[in-house]
């Protein structure tokens, strides 16, 4: 499994869990690598890291994004695949010091095939202008 392929494993529990709101996460990443026979170490590791990582940094990483949205925006007025991108670039880019490139192009991707019309170009957005703060 390639790195594109875990990430994309990451984001669908990151979705799920955004979704469902549940408590005990590390049972539900448990119970998604085995539903998805996901059993290759390295992504095993990368999606337990990235899960963890984004849920123990939430607060942080939703202020990154609360900042780089139009001031008539809230939080809950993304969708949330959107906001799920959303998090785990921002996580991958600023905590795993990812390279942004890699990581903005790939998210930028999810978003066309899991968003709506406009997916696209607000992750984008966001993204860039956290990379133009943060990075550069």
């Amino acid at each position: 499994m390639n790195r594109s392929q875990t990430r994309e494993e990451a984001f669908k529990l990151l979705y799920s869990l955004q979704v469902s709101k549940t408590d005990n996460i590390q049972e539900t990443i448990k119970l998604y690598l085995q539903e998805e026979k996901i059993v290759d170490s390295e992504a095993v590791q990368y999606i337990e890291d990235t899960v963890n990582g984004i849920k123990n940094n939430e607060s942080e990483i939703e202020a990154h994004i609360k900042e780089n949205i139009k001031d008539d925006w809230t939080i809950s007025r993304i969708s949330k695949i959107d906001l799920t991108l959303l998090k785990l670039a921002i996580y991958e880019i600023l905590y795993s010091k990812l390279p942004y490139k890699v990581v903005i192009n790939e998210v930028v991707e999810l978003a066309k095939q899991y968003g709506d019309d406009s997916s696209k170009a607000f992750v984008n957005g966001v993204l860039a202008s956290i990379v133009k703060k943060n990075l550069e």
